[in-house]
């Protein structure tokens, strides 16, 4: 039953069921049998089934609105009450698409020197599709997220949607003729891979109580941070083995295939979504027009232009007004911007240096997974002791709970970056640069996981505008880094380190951006306190 209820609310399944007028995949409430609570008869008192398909009188204007909701807390449609393996199915196919599209991003980097020498263009202009990949979906965020949380469309029918858009801007980047096809596909390839990028989170959130809502999203961020460290690895393998188009291709078949899979597979996992739908067949099935949901009421009144403005404003208005978010941005923007001018550094350091292969080359993009997945192997336990368990014993937790863990990754990621310039040498071992690489990593996930969480704890109510605000500034600044390490390694390279110095910079300004994390621990009651957008 619980792999039909899958396929029932899947996109697939949805549109298969509106099709069909609803003679397959129905809901419950559209088998013969169902019974109709009778709360959602108003005053009519249900005394036979026959009742059902009769037409009810509507209640005039002044009548008391009925909400849907669950039928009672043990109700198998409610996401919260799925059996612990579709639970994790369904993570696992959020995983999956995140790390696609994120590994997308830099998939195709080894290939840049062919693409130089197909299209006769410079290295800076050759990158300039890795760039305009992040900005797109930097900007597609900003309009999928707060989308993803109206009650009409919900996630997965964007998901899957948005999915196959992608699909297509695949196969355009792999036929490619010119730099500027290239670069427009690219652009419109992040913009459209965006919606999982922006709601992953999100959805770990519709399935799993608060309690262990810390750690799901942590498993989730483990896809996020990974996905550009792995693309240029498959990419290598790829272009070694035919060319530079081959990693589209690679991207056509992997987004293709995962399209018709969790089309039938992906559920809708948002509730107020699902309550929506509920109501739509309550009302035709009862004929009471008073029966509503939640986000029904929440979207009445309110014309698209009004929807959208909000959409596009409210992101951008948080960050400007709140402070404890325009830092955080700024922080997290520095973090992530790092991690993509790497994509400079690695080859020139590994391939011109140390003389690695393409494959080599991508392989040493793994330090920055390894790292990763060390802090994860930390994060996870100790989060869960310092709030999974007090927070299952009804104690009183603060959001300040997650910065002890911030300060310790700020103080790693600046450690790392030395430890990564001055063993970048051809006197050092290409191991020492790989370890500063991976503890940088490991530092940069405690505070990207840890900044991320005290911002879903301080400011729950406009949490959508938060991610979106953080994610359109992290992806826009981040996608010039790549562009701008070229001048910053180039620059100030020496004989016996080339990436010594453009790293150092990069290490002075996490040292600085250290007293952010401090700011917060010592006086976050008091930031929050006079925030109005805080809880």
């Amino acid at each position: 039953m619980t792999a039909y209820r899958f396929f029932r609310d899947s996109f697939w399944g949805v549109l298969i069921n509106r099709l069909s007028k609803h003679k397959l995949a129905p809901q419950k409430e559209e088998y013969p049998d169902y019974i109709v609570p009778e709360k959602y008869y108003g005053n009519e008192k249900i005394v036979d089934d026959d009742l059902k398909n009769k037409e009810f009188t509507t209640p005039g204007e002044d009548s008391q609105q009925i909400i849907v909701t669950w039928d009672g807390d043990d109700d198998p449609d409610n996401p919260y009450n799925w059996p612990l393996h579709n639970k994790i199915f369904f993570m696992i196919s959020i995983c999956f698409v995140t790390i696609s599209v994120y590994m997308a991003s830099a998939i195709y980097t080894p290939g840049i020197e062919e693409i130089m020498e197909e299209f006769q263009i410079s290295q800076t202009v050759a990158t300039l599709p890795l760039s305009l990949f992040v900005v797109g979906y930097g900007l597609g965020t900003n309009i999928f997220s707060p989308l993803s949380e109206n009650a009409r469309y919900g996630k997965t029918s964007i998901y899957i949607v948005t999915l196959f858009i992608f699909f297509l801007f695949q196969i355009g980047a792999a036929e490619s003729k010119n730099i500027a096809t290239l670069c427009i596909l690219r652009f419109l390839g992040g913009f459209f891979g965006s919606p999982c990028l922006a709601t992953g989170g999100a959805s770990m959130g519709d399935v799993l109580h608060i309690s262990n809502l810390v750690i799901g999203i942590a498993t989730w961020s483990l896809a996020a941070v990974c996905g550009p460290s792995i693309g240029p690895l498959i990419g290598g393998a790829l272009i070694n083995r035919w060319n530079w188009r081959a990693p589209f291709w690679f991207m056509a078949i992997l987004s293709g295939s995962s399209f018709l899979i969790l089309g039938f597979l992906l559920p809708e996992s948002y509730g107020k979504t699902l309550l929506y739908r509920k109501a739509i067949r309550l009302r035709a099935l009862t004929g009471n027009e008073n029966i509503t949901s939640e986000g029904e009421l929440e979207l009445k009144g309110r014309t698209s232009r009004e929807i959208m403005l909000d959409i596009i404003w409210r992101p951008i208005e948080v960050m400007i007004f709140e402070p404890v978010v325009l830092l955080i941005n700024i922080y997290i923007a520095l973090v992530y911007s790092i991690m993509y001018v790497w994509f400079e550094a690695f080859p020139m350091l590994y391939t011109q240096v140390y003389h690695f292969t393409i494959v080599e080359m991508g392989a040493a993009f793994l330090s920055i997974c390894i790292g990763i997945a060390i802090g994860a192997a930390f994060y996870i336990p100790i989060i869960r002791r310092q709030f999974t368990l007090p927070f299952k014993a009804g104690k009183p937790i603060a959001p300040e709970v997650f910065l002890p863990m911030a300060i310790v990754g700020s103080i790693l990621m600046p450690c790392g970056l030395i430890i990564f310039a001055w063993t970048s040498s051809p006197k050092v071992h290409w191991i020492g640069s790989l370890i500063g690489a991976g503890i940088f990593a490991c530092g940069a996930f405690l505070v990207f996981q840890t900044l991320f969480n005290y911002l879903s704890f301080s400011f729950t109510r406009y949490l959508a505008s938060v991610f979106a605000s953080n994610n359109l500034m992290r992806s826009n600044t981040a996608a010039f880094f790549p562009i701008i390490g070229k001048f910053l390694f180039g620059n100030l390279s020496t004989p016996n380190y080339p990436v010594a110095w453009g790293t150092m910079i990069l290490a002075f300004i996490s040292m600085a951006m250290i007293l952010i994390p401090v700011l917060f621990y010592l006086n976050g009651p008091k930031l929050r306190a006079r925030s109005k957008y805080a809880n």
